[in-house]
């Protein structure tokens, strides 16, 4: 029995097209030629299964009726064909015409011509400060690349490139099968140049008649100012090389953003904590406090209460559009309680405590058990 076409590109059966798509390029990358040289038979298998299942889950259509009936769906007398596939044997996504494709070993609808190639990710971590304010890096890509060896051709320098008799350079060739319905004409890759629509008469010894490599570049990017965590850069034309003479496609760099010791990002805005004594919370002072542009004074006013929040205009986060413009800083205050106190300071205490009729009978009782206490050891 055929495995399950999520299980094959591992997604889960609520997974978007747009994850569906990165599962399968995921599995095209893993079972390439280039990295399953010593098992190329059971990578070009695995490859298959993956292309397969990707034609179903891509398509809206296939996918209902492949989430409604199963494997079931593309076989005669199935589930799907109860309820009437869309545009009979000329039809487009769900026709007859792609099930057979499937059937008879097409392995999917090749497109003809230049096609884009594919796109490439890399993921990358930055600290705040370069999240706030930008920053010009260098990142190692690997992706594939023409061969300098052979400058494409997939040939020995020297050897004969000759283009496929059997496909006549397309890489497809038509083949007829008998089926339930009569005779029906598919296309499949040329059994003959498999694909390639060329036959080498000595392969280059560096791609091995790919005509490609993987090679490691480095990429020169620049990260915006007020880029948050998850962001996406586009890098245009810094993906794979395209197919017959097809645009390369893009580097898609996602950026994460490390914690910070001290900040909190709030959108634009940026929050930290000072902590701050209980005279200077009474009687008010001038603290110095940290930004993300150096230390700054924060007048604190007299009677100050832990959890208050003061605002400094302009010292938060760039706003990715509007660079010039920035958010605010907020400093949210905690008033610390003395620990340990001398006798001057205690007797000053009591006697704040005394002229604020505060009761402080607790204090003193505490303090006459700490001499009774001190006194017997002594």
């Amino acid at each position: 029995m055929a495995r399950d076409y999520y299980e094959v590109l591992g997604v889960d059966r609520n997974a978007s097209q747009d994850e569906i798509k990165k599962a399968f390029r995921k599995k095209a990358r893993q079972y390439h030629p280039d990295v399953n040289r010593d098992n190329p038979k059971e990578a070009e298998e695995k490859f298959k299964e993956a292309n397969e299942a990707y034609e179903v889950l891509s398509d809206d259509t296939k996918k209902a009726q492949y989430d409604q009936y199963g494997h079931d769906a593309f076989t005669q007398g199935g589930g799907a064909s109860a309820g009437g596939f869309q545009g009979g044997f000329g039809g487009q996504a769900g026709g007859f015409g792609d099930i057979f494709d499937m059937f008879f070993g097409g392995g999917g609808r090749q497109q003809q011509g230049p096609q884009k190639g594919n796109d490439l990710r890399e993921d990358i971590d930055i600290s705040f400060e370069d999240a706030a304010f930008g920053k010009s890096m260098d990142i190692t890509v690997h992706r594939h690349e023409e061969c300098d060896h052979c400058h494409g051709t997939g040939g020995e320098p020297g050897s004969k490139v000759d283009t496929c008799p059997n496909c006549r350079g397309t890489g497809q060739e038509s083949v007829v099968q008998n089926t339930p319905f009569g005779q029906m004409r598919t296309q499949r890759t040329c059994s003959k140049c498999h694909g390639s629509g060329k036959i080498i008469e000595k392969k280059c010894s560096k791609c091995r008649g790919e005509g490609q490599v993987i090679a490691k570049r480095k990429i020169a990017i620049k990260v915006p100012p007020g880029v948050d965590n998850g962001s996406r850069l586009r890098v245009a034309n810094e993906g794979e090389p395209g197919i017959l003479g097809g645009p390369k496609g893009d580097l898609y760099v996602y950026i994460y953003v490390r914690p910070h010791k001290e900040f909190e990002r709030n959108g634009n805005d940026v929050v930290s904590r000072v902590n701050i004594s209980f005279a200077q919370a009474a009687l008010g002072a001038t603290v110095q406090v940290n930004t993300l542009d150096g230390k700054v004074d924060l007048k604190i006013p007299e009677g100050t209460q832990t959890g208050t929040a003061f605002r400094i205009k302009g010292k938060g986060i760039p706003y990715l559009r509007n660079p010039n413009q920035r958010g605010d800083q907020h400093i949210i205050v905690t008033v610390q309680t003395p620990k340990k106190l001398t006798e001057k300071q205690r007797e000053l205490l009591l006697r704040f405590a005394n002229e604020s009729d505060e009761d402080v009978n607790v204090l003193q009782v505490s303090k006459g058990l700490f001499d009774k206490l001190k006194d017997a050891f002594k």
